[in-house]
């Protein structure tokens, strides 16, 4: 069969966005939360044209792009890392600090995180000092919140 180009969007109407904390331009939907292993399987819903928080991930992180177009920044915002259009399936290990966020019409992207430990992202201050920690814990209480809510 050739490839042909799609003109299908992802329909989220069925699915409970909500905000993370107080952070912003991003709504998530947790989808599962093991808390034995620190896995951890969300999506994330990004502002168009937006970054979110600095952050380190603890974990390792596969993401696959659902919709939009996934937009990786350097740690200081000047500039574009990577751009993931939709399909795009990426794993990366621990360890990188970035800026990330949505294209012209935001994205939304799977994320499967799975960690050696409780500690899943360092959030960061602008001096790449550690902010905050979320872990397992965090997600599966929005899990909790988000079932409460169905």
């Amino acid at each position: 069969m050739a490839a042909t180009p799609s003109t299908r969007r992802f329909d989220d109407r069925n699915i409970r966005w909500q905000s993370l904390g107080d952070f912003e331009h991003l709504e998530v939907t947790l989808l599962d939360v093991d808390e034995e292993n620190n896995i951890v399987d969300l999506m994330v819903r990004f502002a168009p044209n937006e970054k979110i928080f600095l952050h380190r991930h603890l974990a390792l992180t596969n993401t696959l792009v659902v919709d939009g177009e996934h937009i990786i920044y350097e740690a200081d915002g000047s500039a574009v890392k990577d751009v993931r259009p939709v399909g795009k399936y990426t794993s990366s290990p621990a360890g990188d600090a970035h800026l990330e966020g949505g294209g012209a019409d935001g994205a939304i992207v799977h994320y499967s995180v799975r960690g050696d430990s409780d500690a899943l992202f360092d959030v960061l201050n602008d001096d790449m000092s550690v902010a905050s920690t979320l872990r397992t814990a965090d997600f599966k209480a929005v899990l909790e919140d988000q079932k409460q809510a169905a």
